[in-house]
């Protein structure tokens, strides 16, 4: 028996992954970066795009009524698009390729950091506020 999935949860995500992914887009280009140079638009908004998902997933669990579409949306299809973690890899194979390993090794490390950092204060953020109200 196949698996049936539900096409307007499919539907979210997609319409999610298309403003996510234009906004990365968008910003990319408008802050260009070399391999020689720390690529400041896909590193703040991956860090920022943790954050929000750190910031959604928990409040959409733990203070919000459930929502069979909400999270589809806001977690798996914009977070997920506009934190594209393979653009990372890609930023990475460029300045190894150019033999920037310092930029290398510290953007990987930075961005990994920032991202989980930002994850964890989201998610003590919302947590904090749902106990103080």
């Amino acid at each position: 028996m196949l698996p049936t999935h539900d096409r307007r949860e499919l539907a979210a995500i997609f319409c999610g992954g298309i403003v996510g992914a234009l906004a990365r887009t968008a910003l990319s280009r408008a802050f260009p970066d070399s391999p020689h140079t720390w690529p400041w638009a896909i590193f703040s908004v991956n860090v920022v795009g943790a954050f929000m998902l750190g910031y959604l997933v928990t409040r959409l669990a733990e203070r919000l009524p459930t929502s069979a579409y909400k999270r589809p949306f806001l977690g798996t299809g914009l977070c997920g698009a506009l934190t594209t973690f393979s653009t990372v890899q890609l930023e990475l194979y460029k300045m190894i390729q150019v033999h920037e390993w310092a930029l290398a090794a510290s953007y990987a490390a930075a961005t990994l950091v920032a991202s989980f950092a930002a994850v964890t204060l989201a998610t003590a953020f919302v947590r904090r506020v749902r106990t103080v109200l």
